[in-house]
């Protein structure tokens, strides 16, 4: 099994990170964006991530590679963007094609949990689609439960498709 390691996203890592989350948008099954987005549109979301409240960060191979290839990337968002939530952090989970079912998105949770009480969060959220059966799998393995089922919430190419909501106490 290869050994993953994570550091802060700097800002020559938005391309890699947008081209990442691009190559998710024709499958209709991980984001609610129905076309690709553009560097300049994801500026404000970079910089809403610090490496103290809300980071981002890049994964890649651990195998001290001089130039290590981006595998993947996980970010902590703010829940709802007032005080009282400030404990709670939405983190999302996005794989490079290539790299996707090769224990990523385990090491990305893993690594989301055990970082949380170090920055203030207590409670994490993922929001996946109800078809979305991998990530809803993932999520489950690593102990989030059911929070909330919004059905039929998103309309993707004519078809209605439920939100669901995961949440897990880490702290």
């Amino acid at each position: 099994m290869t050994a993953f390691r994570h550091r802060n996203a700097t800002l020559d890592d938005l391309p890699t990170i947008v081209a990442i989350y691009n190559s998710t948008v024709a499958s209709r099954e991980v984001t609610a964006d129905t076309e690709p987005v553009s560097l300049e549109s994801r500026l404000a979301w970079f910089h809403e991530h610090t490496p103290e409240r809300r980071p981002l960060w890049i994964i890649e191979a651990d195998d001290d590679a001089a130039a290590p290839t981006t595998l993947g990337w996980i970010s902590y968002s703010n829940f709802y963007g007032r005080p009282a939530y400030s404990g709670t952090a939405e983190i999302s989970v996005y794989i490079a094609e290539v790299a996707r079912g090769k224990g990523i998105g385990r090491y990305c949770l893993e690594q989301a949990i055990a970082h949380a009480p170090s920055i203030q969060v207590h409670t994490l959220l993922g929001f996946i689609f109800g078809h979305n059966a991998p990530s809803l799998g993932l999520f489950s393995k690593y102990g989030f439960a059911t929070w909330a089922n919004l059905p039929k919430v998103a309309n993707l190419d004519g078809i209605e498709r439920d939100l669901i909501i995961l949440g897990k106490r880490v702290a």
